[in-house]
């Protein structure tokens, strides 16, 4: 491709309101084009790594043995009520109505669609395994669109789902795709880890994130240096340090005039922080939920909203908790009446804790569970976070962060229940049909390879995804000589098999030099008048500071080598 011919232009400056590099140095290397907030069209460079990204996935998807389909986008709104993921979905789902009046939605995922074919397909447990996966477009009425193509409106996505007769069978098409993810991460170039996650509203108990590093995720991912436990911040759990083991106090009600927060009371009573329990407010499934903790640790709130299947868990409101007679800054399990009680494993880590009297101005001292209270749950509910002890080993976990490229769950017979999705064992037996889903956001996989990988001067793209493999260039393309020496090394290096961007624009050398680092293809090579002297030509890769003169007619042959 001559860039002379090529359709898109360069910027020269930043556009306004991008957040993140990847997002500036897409629009600035004329990737992309913002159609409205969150809705990006691809332009041809974008769309020639975006391709490649598909190949490597397809061919890896193919090798773990899977058939790619096409499902529609469009679906009836009834197939989502009947898996009830209207609800837990319902406010990302795009609705549109057709002239029937008939309510459909511009799929989000499809899970449902999936699974009404294999219920049409399978009867029996031999017709299992199946794997199918497809490449394609989805919607969902994000209600921050940011980043570009991190988090979108509409964007591309590699979704394949697995079905088998029995847990054992899922455990093999969920390794099978673990592998093969894994494979398609360092096909691309890109060292994505694999970390436990949360399984949201696909459902499932077991999932894993595999997240790319870079300080402009989204993701909080906690590690351990010393075993290989790693997981999202919102799955994350820890070793609890307990307190001194002692005599359980009598329970005592003190003053504590105008002293609300954790912090205060604990300097008042000359206690830690970790011998407090807090009280913390919720408003779940139109109620007051009531949850206890350690002083000194914070609620995850997707733990609690997975645990009380409430999709729109929030912090009750100070009119929402006087309403339920609760007196907050105050207020403990001790006591308490007409609210349920979640309580995190932390009420057990020690004895004697502070806690509210549910009485202005008035704390006990000496609380201790189950003596003085109870609750209707205790759960993991704490916040892990970068310090604490790793769950397997003890050792302290570092964080860091990342953008998600791709999520892997173990479903199980959430979709086939409740679809009717059924087929006969080896006995004879009718079962519901177990499933695996997996996820990879191909245009965020794009995004995310920019995000780690570029420098002050533009992108640095990985050899097996960037959309061209050479930048060439002419410098005083007027010159017959250049021009032609320019031409036929296009000429070879497209007969060798190679992908060459030829600029052979009318431009000065700066213009040249900046978009060349700009779209940040592998290897640069500079045909100019005075490397024509020395019968040679330039060769410099992206990430180096200087190139070589290498012979012309060793030209071709370096290149390739390089690219190996």
């Amino acid at each position: 491709m001559r860039v002379s011919q090529l359709f898109g232009k360069t910027l020269r400056d930043t556009p306004a309101d991008v957040e993140i590099a990847s997002h500036r140095l897409m629009l600035r290397a004329g990737l992309i084009h913002q159609v409205a907030a969150g809705v990006y069209a691809y332009m041809p460079l974008a769309y020639r790594a975006l391709r490649k990204i598909e190949q490597i996935i397809r061919e890896e998807m193919d090798s773990a043995g899977g058939q790619e389909v096409n499902m529609p986008a469009l679906h009836p709104f009834e197939l989502w009520q009947e898996s009830g993921r209207d609800v837990s979905l319902g406010g990302i789902l795009f609705h549109v109505n057709d002239r029937r009046d008939r309510d459909m939605i511009l799929a989000p995922t499809h899970e449902e669609v999936i699974t009404q074919m294999v219920k049409a397909n399978v009867s029996s447990y031999r017709d299992l395994p199946i794997n199918l996966y497809q490449i394609q477009t989805k919607f969902r009425d994000e209600p921050r669109p940011r980043a570009g193509l991190i988090r979108g409106r509409e964007f591309t996505m590699k979704d394949a789902y697995s079905f088998d007769i029995d847990q054992e069978g899922l455990d093999l098409s969920y390794d099978k795709m673990k592998d093969a993810y894994r494979n398609i991460f360092r096909r691309c170039g890109l060292p994505a880890i694999a970390v436990e996650a949360d399984s949201g509203a696909i459902g499932g108990k077991d999932s894993q994130e595999f997240i790319l590093p870079t300080q402009a995720g989204e993701d909080t991912v906690l590690f351990c240096s010393g075993c290989d436990y790693a997981a999202n911040a919102e799955r994350a759990a820890f070793s609890l340090s307990r307190g001194p083991q002692e005599e359980e106090l009598p329970l005592e009600k003190v003053a504590t005039p105008g002293v609300k927060t954790i912090t205060s009371v604990a300097l008042l009573l000359g206690v830690s922080e970790n011998n407090t329990l807090k009280a913390v407010f919720y408003w779940a499934n139109d109620k007051v939920v009531c949850v206890v903790i350690r002083g000194d640790l914070d609620v995850n709130e997707t733990k609690l909203s997975n645990l009380l299947h409430a999709p729109d868990l929030r912090l009750a409101t100070n009119e929402e908790v006087l309403q339920a007679g609760i007196i907050a800054g105050t207020a403990s399990p001790v006591g308490m009446e007409g609210v349920g009680i979640i309580a995190d494993f932390s009420i057990q880590s020690g004895h004697n804790f502070v806690v509210g009297a549910n009485e202005e101005g008035y704390h006990y001292i000496s609380a201790n569970y189950p003596r003085d209270f109870t609750a209707d749950t205790i759960t993991d509910i704490a916040l892990a976070k970068a310090g604490y002890n790793c769950p397997q080993c003890g050792t302290p976990l570092e964080s860091t962060r990342g953008i998600e490229v791709g999520h892997i769950f173990k479903v199980g017979t959430f979709y086939s229940e409740r679809l009717g999705a059924f087929c006969l064992d080896d006995q004879g037996k009718k079962r519901p049909i177990i499933m695996g889903c997996y996820g990879i956001g191909v245009g965020r996989l794009l995004a995310a390879a920019i995000e780690q990988n570029h420098d002050e001067r533009g992108i640095t793209f990985p050899i097996p995804i960037a959309p061209y493999q050479v930048y060439l260039l002419s410098l005083n393309s007027r010159d017959v000589q250049v021009r032609k020496q320019a031409d036929d090394l296009y000429q070879s290096l497209k007969k060798a098999g190679l992908e060459p961007l030829y600029d052979d624009r009318e431009e000065s050398a700066g213009v040249k030099f900046n978009d060349s680092d700009l779209l940040g293809l592998p290897i640069r090579v500079v045909v100019s008048s005075r490397t024509l002297e020395a019968c040679a030509v330039e060769v410099k890769e992206r990430q180096k500071d200087k190139g070589d003169r290498v012979p012309m007619d060793e030209a071709v042959e370096t290149i390739q080598g390089l690219l190996q």
